[in-house]
């Protein structure tokens, strides 16, 4: 398809302007190429439309990017290439990945991730390390989560299966939070359980490991999966890897699987659109009945479905997302584990086109959730609120800073970094800039 053609991210065989790097046999040959086409083909008006307008979100606090006279994209320093990436699938060791949210972070920068989604199992305790670390980069950070749900068919065809749904949140984060909060608290609690059932069906099997041990691998504070059962099961010397303890005991329905408190999928994709969040399926293909998944989660309020993966587009995800209207979205899913099974970050190739209707139907979504926020603080100006305000702000300094005397102030630095300018001149914007500035706040703010 023609939007592919011009992807925000590049391919590692790629010279930057889209196309394969041949290799040339002459200078005659290369020059009969040129004339037949040319080395660069021009972006059509809604693929310029698209990616200026995704370059505004992406730099909105950022220094402006030196723009290519053909595709207008970042000249990036790094590794990989020329271009804007997003990677909006990612794991660290606050759920079932190997490295910290910093970490994370670094490695992105280091493959040439502009836009990074820290997406860690029922928990968005990782943001705040992340939002730290991408600061010294220029990243962006979405802050998201990936939610453990189950769906139950209900009388249609199939069976139970567990369904993964990731949540997409503003800068400003989710609107209320402590629902939010309690909500994935209680999948984490079930999480435990899980964990410890699994040990003991692997107990059962003749296969002796201990809790202690599985507790020991996830570290504290982290709600245990099977990732950190599999882990255990390797150190033990049960199986060889983590494929094979997957393949053998702990793949979906197998002799050591278990599920823990999960709530329903429909309930989650709810929740995030109450909460101010984009509702996207993840990775479609480890579903047994996908069509009628995407119906039903359509009908509760699922705004996407992950379709781009580092192998390229699944053609029957594509057709299920034009089928349902859903944004089509991919990221590389990455824990850290190493080894040639696992995609890096940086490594799914999302069209710009993708990624500006993603931005369509997220920023007013988005904008409505920063409403919100800022308009309960002046309701209700309590330490609470303010929190909510700060929690994820991108000039937030946990350190300390040059105290803000005034609301305007804080609102002015918070708005520039999370909206446009065209979404900033909106009127209840500028209402709500009015009313902070009767406010005093004496907030840590960073100076530059």
């Amino acid at each position: 398809m023609l939007g592919e053609a011009f992807s925000l991210q590049s391919n590692s065989n790629s010279n930057g302007n889209g196309k394969e790097n041949p290799k040339r046999k002459s200078p005659i040959k290369s020059k009969k190429k040129k004339k037949r086409g040319g080395r660069k083909k021009k972006m059509t008006a809604e693929q310029l439309h698209a990616l200026n307008s995704v370059k505004e979100w992406v730099f909105l606090d950022l220094p402006s990017p030196a723009v290519d006279d053909d595709f207008g994209v970042q000249k990036s320093q790094s590794r990989v290439g020329d271009n804007i990436v997003f990677d909006l699938h990612s794991h660290s060791i606050r759920s079932d990945g190997f490295l910290s949210p910093s970490k994370v972070v670094e490695r992105a920068h280091g493959n040439g991730v502009k836009v990074l989604a820290l997406t860690d199992h029922d928990t968005m305790s990782g943001i705040p390390e992340a939002l730290e670390a991408a600061r010294k980069f220029g990243m962006r950070i979405i802050p998201g989560v990936e939610i453990s749900t189950m769906f139950s068919p209900r009388g249609e065809s199939g069976s139970e299966e567990p369904v993964h749904v990731l949540a997409y949140y503003s800068s400003c984060g989710p609107t209320r939070c402590e629902e939010l909060e309690k909500f994935l608290a209680s999948i984490r609690d079930g999480r435990y359980l899980r964990a410890k059932n699994m040990v003991l069906k692997l107990n059962n099997l003749k296969l002796p490991l201990k809790w202690e041990h599985v507790a020991k691998i996830a570290g504290k504070g982290v709600a245990p999966g099977r990732l950190h059962v599999a882990r255990a099961m390797v150190e033990a010397g049960h199986v060889e890897n983590l494929r094979q303890a997957f393949a053998r005991y702990l793949y979906d329905g197998g002799p050591a699987y278990s599920t823990g408190s999960e709530p329903q999928a429909e309930e989650a994709v709810k929740l995030i659109c109450e909460t101010g969040g984009v509702a996207v399926l993840a990775h479609p293909w480890a579903l047994k009945n996908p069509v009628t998944i995407v119906r039903r989660l359509k009908d509760a309020g699922l705004h996407g479905i992950e379709v781009y993966r580092s192998d390229g587009k699944l053609a029957a995800y594509n057709d299920l997302a034009d089928d349902y209207g859903l944004v089509k979205l991919g990221g590389s899913d990455y824990h850290g584990r190493g080894g040639q099974g696992e995609s890096d970050l940086g490594s799914v190739n999302l069209p710009v086109l993708a990624v500006h209707d993603f931005l369509k139907v997220a920023r007013p979504i988005w904008c409505n959730a920063i409403r919100n926020i800022l308009e309960s603080y002046i309701k209700e100006p309590s330490d609470m609120n303010l929190e909510q305000i700060t929690r994820f702000a991108r000039n937030r300094n946990s350190k300390g800073g040059s105290p803000l005397g005034c609301g305007k102030d804080l609102i002015d630095l918070c708005l520039s970094s999370w909206l446009t300018n065209e979404e900033r001149q909106n009127p209840e914007f500028e209402a709500i800039k009015l009313k902070f500035s009767n406010i005093s706040i004496n907030v840590p703010i960073e100076s530059n």
